[in-house]
């Protein structure tokens, strides 16, 4: 059964950082590629970040890059995303999934096979 754990979520003031982890267990046969969605109160799901298997390649959204880094360390199942001078807009709940094709740029849910319970990001003004 394969799990995906995020943490690193909470209040922060805008112009603040703050970094998600989400680990990932059980048994995954591929060389996956994974990324991070959020989702604010009264929005759909939006893509946020990619990263292919190797770390090697990254695929950012328009509205994060410059601020948000993703990144990912294998040999502890885990991938990470740096979130630097937060705003407002940024609050929402944010998700990690895994994408067993390991495609590394798919900004589409459907995409993704498996996918965590989320944590919440607060930035207040």
């Amino acid at each position: 059964q394969v799990q995906l754990v995020e943490s690193g979520g909470g209040l922060v003031q805008a112009g603040g950082s703050l970094r998600l982890s989400c680990e990932v267990s059980g048994r995954i046969f591929s060389k996956y590629a994974m990324g991070w969605f959020r989702q604010a109160p009264g929005k759909e799901r939006e893509f946020v970040a990619a990263i292919t298997w190797s770390g090697a390649s990254t695929f950012l959204a328009d509205s994060v890059k410059g601020r948000f880094t993703i990144s990912r360390d294998n040999g502890k199942n885990s991938m990470y995303l740096q979130m630097n001078s937060l705003k407002p807009e940024d609050t929402a709940v944010y998700y990690c999934a895994v994408d067993v094709l390991g495609r590394g740029y798919s900004q589409q849910q459907a995409d993704y096979n498996y996918w965590g319970q989320g944590t919440q990001v607060t930035v207040s003004s």
